[in-house]
C-alpha cells in the first residue's frame, strides 16, 4: 500500500481527534483533583471541598470546562458525534422508510439501563451516607466516569455490547444521557457548583428524550439517512474493531507466553528440588 494510502487509512477524523483530546484532557482534570485530594488531606486544611472562594483553580478550571461542554451540546456542531447530533432537525434525512419501533431500542431497555445506573450510585449513595465517603470521594468517582465516558466512545461501551446491542455510538438511543449519568454522585455533594453540574446535565436528558418522544424518526437508522454507515465521517467505531482485532490476533499469542512461563517456572523448580 501507498504512503498516501496508509495515511488516508489511518487519518484520524475531526470527531476522533476531539474525543481523544478530550479523553487525555478529562484524564488530567481527575489527576489533579486526586492530587489537590490528597494534599487537603495531608495538610488537613480540607478546603478542597468549600465554597469557591477557598477552592483551587483545578476545581474551577473543571466547572468552567464540563459547562462549556454541556451548553455547546444544545447546539448543532459540525465535530460532535452524530450521536448526539440526531436530535437536530439539521441531521435528519429521510430515507422514505417508515419508522418501525419494533426495530429500534426498546423503552424497557432504556429503563433497564436507567435502573442499573441508580443501583450502580446507590451503592456509593450508602457508603457516603455511611461515612465511608466524603464528599471528595464523590466528586473524584464523578471525574473518573467523566473519563470513563470517552474509554466507552473509542474502545468498549458494556451498554452498547451487553444491552442495547447497537451498531455504534451514532445509533446510541442514550448518547445524550451521558452528562446526568457522569455526574450523577454530586447530587450528594451540597455545593452549588457540583448541583448545577448535575442540573444541567439533567436538562440535557430531559431535552434528548422530549425529542426521541416527538421525532423518532430522526433517531433511527431505518429512517433517517445521516445515521447509515455510508453517511459517516466519523469514524469511532473503528477504535472498537481494531482493539478487538488486537485482542482476538494476540490471544493466542498471550496464551503461548503464559504457557511457556508456566513451563519455564517448572523446570526450574525441578531443577532446584534436585
Amino acid at each position: 500500500m501507498s504512503q498516501e494510502g496508509m495515511k488516508k487509512r489511518y487519518k484520524l477524523s475531526k470527531t476522533s481527534s476531539l474525543h481523544y483530546i478530550k479523553l487525555v484532557g478529562r484524564s488530567l482534570m481527575l489527576l489533579g483533583a486526586l492530587a489537590l485530594f490528597v494534599a487537603d488531606k495531608v495538610t488537613g486544611t480540607d478546603r478542597f471541598f468549600g465554597s469557591a472562594a477557598n477552592n483551587g483553580v483545578i476545581l474551577f478550571v473543571i466547572w468552567v470546562v464540563y459547562v462549556v461542554e454541556m451548553i455547546l451540546r444544545f447546539f448543532p456542531s459540525s465535530i460532535e458525534s452524530m450521536g448526539c447530533q440526531k436530535q437536530f432537525s439539521k441531521n435528519y434525512i429521510p430515507t422514505g422508510k417508515e419508522y418501525d419501533k419494533s426495530a429500534e431500542t426498546s423503552t424497557a431497555t432504556v429503563i433497564l439501563i436507567a435502573f442499573i445506573w441508580l443501583v450502580f450510585n446507590g451503592i456509593f449513595a450508602l457508603l457516603y451516607y455511611l461515612g465511608v465517603f466524603d464528599r471528595g470521594i464523590m466528586i473524584l468517582i464523578s471525574l473518573a466516569f467523566g473519563v470513563c465516558d470517552m474509554i466507552c466512545i473509542l474502545f468498549f461501551c458494556p451498554f452498547q455490547t451487553w444491552i442495547m446491542k447497537n451498531k455504534c455510538c451514532t445509533s446510541c438511543r442514550i448518547y445524550n444521557w451521558d452528562f446526568a449519568m457522569m455526574f450523577t454522585p454530586l447530587v450528594f455533594v451540597p455545593d452549588i457548583f457540583c448541583q448545577s453540574l448535575f442540573m444541567l446535565g439533567m436538562i440535557l436528558l430531559i431535552k434528548w428524550e422530549i425529542y426521541a418522544a416527538k421525532y423518532p424518526e430522526r433517531f433511527s437508522e431505518t429512517t433517517n439517512k445521516c445515521l447509515s454507515c455510508g453517511q459517516c465521517k466519523e469514524k469511532l467505531c473503528t477504535h472498537k474493531r481494531q482493539l478487538k482485532g488486537f485482542l482476538q490476533k494476540n490471544r493466542s499469542r498471550f496464551r503461548l507466553k503464559d504457557n511457556l512461563l508456566f513451563i519455564q517456572e517448572k523446570v526450574t523448580h525441578k531443577k532446584i528440588s534436585k
